[in-house]
């Protein structure tokens, strides 16, 4: 059953507004299974991450990309994925996307991944590029700097890392280094330099103290562009009930009329996430890293949680994609059918308007990212990749 808001979706150029690069090099299948979940993979247990919701999500809606039936087995889709090779299956993918501009975290890349030009070039997208903090903070620190002086020298950092052509926003790990249950109030510039001094004693170490994690924050807020927050969902280096949302609520409270603030993923705190979006005029929201997982069939639901009681400004597309290609596409399907289908039931039971919902399918696919961000409408033929606004961000209107 399809109808105008299918229709709509369908065809509707997507902003991606949080996802990352993809492998370059052609992937065995243990390098193809490391990436298709958050966990780890078990060599000798059984137990493949093709076996999951979203394994089978992969081979029932990536394998006729490359050709294959719906529902392909596992071998014969990673023998046709070889046969291809990751060049052009990473053409194919993004191009199926159907998205017309991506915002890149360029901060973690353990793997050779695309850099934001290479990840939007197939598909013809924008390309810009989100700034992770705390990879900045600890280039900062290699580099060599004093305790006293770590302060003002992230700062500085931050501020440069914003001015480059296509920078539109950055981003917190801080869900993962320390969680959110933190002293919302700004660091005062001794703390700052008291805690720089412990870690800076540690070279080479990741920023995990929660006064630096607390100055990263600060800071952002001082940035004027958005500051996007890993939330809820993520691999097992992460404490999930440390990254529920609601544990900011004190600093959102201390930081209102700054900056917006993009709590993403959320999953499986999407209804604490949406409370903060309902109550606070800055914060904003994603269900990006989840509905790939979850796979097309459950995306609605995640999506209806979402939507309980969001203003329909404040929720954006994500895909969250990172190292496969297979989730910029996957990710995708799984938003564009998600929303239809709870839009279409909505309209159906008189819930809502057929023109409300169609204007709803536009704003969270690609509006609200748009005017969030900064973005341009793009007039005529995509703006090349790898490319930006060079001015800081307007602030946002009332609507």
């Amino acid at each position: 059953m399809s109808g105008p808001v299918d229709e709509e979706l369908a065809a509707l150029p997507l902003v991606d507004h949080h996802c990352h690069g993809v492998v370059t090099a052609d992937l065995d299948r243990t390098g193809f299974e490391s990436l298709l979940t958050e966990g780890e993979v078990w060599p000798g247990s059984g137990i493949s991450p093709f076996d999951t919701p979203v394994g089978v999500a992969v081979r029932r809606h990536c394998a006729p990309v490359l050709d294959l039936p719906r529902h392909a087995p596992a071998d014969a889709y990673l023998a046709r994925r070889t046969e291809l090779g990751a060049r052009e299956v990473n053409r194919r993918f993004l191009a199926a996307a159907g998205t017309a501009a991506l915002c890149v975290d360029t901060g973690f890349a353990p793997e050779r991944l695309t850099n934001p030009a290479e990840l939007a070039e197939p598909s013809g997208a924008a390309a810009y590029e989100v700034v992770r903090l705390e990879s900045l903070a600890e280039a900062v620190a290699a580099n060599g700097v004093t305790a006293g002086g770590y302060g003002a020298a992230v700062r500085a950092a931050a501020e440069e890392a914003v001015r480059r052509p296509g920078v539109v926003a950055v981003k917190s790990v801080a869900a993962y280094r320390t969680g959110f249950a933190l002293d919302p109030a700004r660091p005062r510039d001794t703390e700052v330099a008291r805690a720089a001094a412990g870690w800076l004693a540690r070279p080479g170490a990741r920023l995990d103290d929660p006064v630096l994690v607390r100055h990263l924050l600060w800071t952002a807020v001082g940035l004027g562009v958005p500051l996007q927050l890993h939330t809820g969902f993520g691999d097992g280096d992460l404490r999930l009930h440390r990254a529920d949302p609601a544990l900011l609520t004190d600093w959102l409270r201390l930081v209102a009329g700054t900056v917006p603030v993009m709590l993403l993923h959320c999953w499986p705190y999407q209804r604490q996430a949406a409370y903060l979006a309902a109550v606070f005029e800055q914060v904003y929201l994603d269900v990006g890293l989840a509905l790939h997982h979850v796979g097309p069939a459950r995306a609605g639901a995640v999506l209806a949680e979402a939507l309980e009681i969001t203003p329909f400004r404040k929720l954006l597309y994500s895909s969250d994609a990172y190292g496969l290609a297979e989730f910029h596409h996957l990710g995708a399907v799984a938003f564009r059918r998600g929303l239809a289908g709870l839009l279409r039931e909505r309209v159906s039971a008189d819930e809502m308007s057929r023109a409300d919902a169609l204007r709803i399918a536009r704003w969270t696919g690609r509006d609200n990212a748009r005017r969030v961000y900064g973005l341009a409408p793009p007039a005529g033929p995509a703006p090349a990749a790898g490319t930006g606004p060079a001015a800081p961000v307007p602030p946002i209107e009332n609507d």
